[in-house]
């Protein structure tokens, strides 16, 4: 008996060992060098090594400048909106990636006593700040949040499982949560022309830096409907927009002392 039992664990061990060494051949078969596998970019993607945004709020005079921008990454991204849902036609299950805000709600560490009328009464355009050090990012117990290299905080809704530690952690109310259904308030036909997938009931979403039209080469589609109030580019690169703008104006950033430093800038 022991003798029998000796020989199966040699025999398993071997088995074991073999398909080990076959698992890392094929890897690095599929890598081309090593166990690090590749990525395949489309050749005209934008690349940056740190993405960054600065919004030029004096090129914005009214709401209407503000929803325009709101209004298009809503729709590309297949954003539900339950605003006119139900009997009573209230505002059931608000999601958002873009939104206006007020001065005193969007800076609430810089909210003095005296501010300037022009800003006080601003249409501020948030979203998801991208921060350098996200919390979210640390809250996901998932990974379903997480930052690419470039300095993009992304999204897998797949490996999302509704907790939402994320919400809680985000100091910016940047992500929505979907306690409906989202595909109930989309037109399932218009779904087809942006080609961006459409979410499901119990999934945190929200701004993702357009890394979809990136990858193909175009830029976020606010700052392309911006007409120049909104600029993006690489803040690593000195000759880059942002950095340009960055040098020549002043800006501020939300709840900068939160140590989480944002990559949306603001131009005041």
């Amino acid at each position: 008996m022991e003798n029998s039992r000796r020989k199966f664990l040699k025999v398993a061990g071997a088995s074991a060992l073999g398909m080990g060494m076959a698992g890392t051949a094929v890897r690095a078969i599929a890598s081309g060098s090593g166990n690090k596998p590749k990525t395949m970019k489309n050749d005209n993607a934008l690349t940056a090594k740190h993405w960054g945004m600065v919004i030029d709020t004096r090129k914005f005079k009214s709401h209407k400048d503000v929803q325009k921008l709101i209004d298009v990454c809503h729709k590309i991204h297949n954003v539900p909106d339950f605003e006119y849902l139900g009997e009573h036609k209230q505002q059931m299950h608000e999601i958002k990636w873009m939104w206006e805000e007020e001065y005193k709600h969007a800076f609430t560490d810089l909210n003095y006593k005296y501010v300037n009328k022009r800003v006080e009464h601003l249409p501020f355009l948030v979203l998801c700040n991208h921060c350098e050090n996200p919390p979210c990012v640390k809250a996901c117990p998932t990974k379903a949040t997480f930052k690419r290299d470039d300095g993009i905080v992304s999204m897998d809704f797949h490996r999302c499982i509704g907790c939402r530690f994320c919400m809680a952690a985000c100091p910016y109310g940047s992500r929505s949560f979907n306690f409906r259904d989202p595909r109930a308030a989309l037109n399932l036909k218009e779904e087809t022309v942006s080609g961006f997938p459409t979410r499901m009931k119990g999934v945190v979403e929200k701004c993702n830096f357009c890394a979809e039209r990136l990858a193909i080469g175009k830029k976020p589609a606010c700052v392309e409907a911006s007409n120049g109030a909104i600029a993006f580019g690489d803040l690593e690169d000195p000759e880059s927009d942002v950095r340009k703008l960055l040098e020549s104006n002043y800006t501020i950033r939300r709840k900068q002392g939160m140590g989480t430093e944002p990559s949306v800038y603001y131009i005041v």
